[in-house]
């Protein structure tokens, strides 16, 4: 692994020093693009608008258009925005984990404690776990402040979430949402009923990238040079009025005999 951000955890007076890792990696194939006449691989360039000519990475430099003046900005500038952030994620509250509504979670990364942070580290995994509290707080991330909201993954380490901020919640309010109708008592009985049968712990191990396997099959079938037959998934079905309580139903007794079995 490699790190993407050395700094420090501020928990009151005390400073962790920390490393921020990427928590995640992705189980998507790797796909290359190519041109269909040819199967020529697809580069892409940065290219200068007005020269075409391509430019190297070292050569390039971000700015910000202002009344059709470009302001560049060097690295000073970013650290210079607000400094204390761009080396402290300070810890501004400590809330119940269950009140973070998981539309403002983004993306998680592993927290390592650096030389001389070993103690304050531990202090801070073990204090959260005695009081089921995660810590919320601010810090610049790659050229842009985030919400970091910090507690114990697996009792052993200090995993960060990053989140959204409010202000980039969409408002769902033109979308069509049904009329605040309470549904009928049988109905909610009996989906009641299948949701209690259906529930158990949660276990992530359950869950795997079939679909990435279900991939590589086929390719490695047409490397062999055979032809994959395409199996056509079940329409979605909608547009008409359904039993709510036939489905139900069938739903219950569809799960009972795989519970059976």
């Amino acid at each position: 692994m490699k790190a993407i951000w050395n700094g420090a955890i501020g928990f009151g007076l005390v400073n962790i020093p920390i490393k921020i890792y990427s928590a995640t990696e992705t189980s998507k194939l790797d796909l290359d693009m190519l041109d269909k006449s040819d199967f020529s691989n697809i580069k892409f360039k940065r290219v200068n608008e007005k020269t075409g000519k391509e430019v190297k990475w070292e050569n390039i430099v971000k700015a910000y258009l202002m009344e059709d003046r470009y302001i560049v900005l060097e690295e000073e500038d970013y650290e210079a925005a607000s400094p204390e952030k761009t080396k402290i994620l300070s810890i501004d509250q400590f809330v119940k984990e269950i009140e973070v509504d998981s539309i403002y979670f983004e993306n998680p990364y592993f927290l390592e404690p650096q030389k001389n942070g070993e103690n304050a580290y531990r202090l801070l995994l073990k204090a959260l776990q005695e009081t089921k509290m995660v810590g919320i707080g601010t810090f610049v991330l790659r050229e842009s402040e985030a919400i970091g909201m910090i507690r114990p993954y697996n009792e052993e380490i200090l995993l960060l979430n990053r989140l959204r901020f409010d202000q980039e919640i969409r408002d769902y309010s033109d979308l069509k949402i049904p009329a605040k109708k309470a549904p009928k008592p049988a109905e909610l009985k009996m989906a009641v009923s299948l949701i209690e049968q259906l529930s158990q712990s949660f276990d992530p191990t359950m869950y795997k990238d079939t679909y990435s396997e279900e991939l590589l099959k086929i390719i490695k079938q047409k490397a062999k040079g055979k032809e994959v037959k395409a199996r056509k998934a079940e329409p979605a079905k909608g547009g008409k009025v359904i039993d709510l309580m036939a489905q139900l139903k069938a739903s219950l007794q569809s799960s009972k005999s795989k519970t059976a079995s």
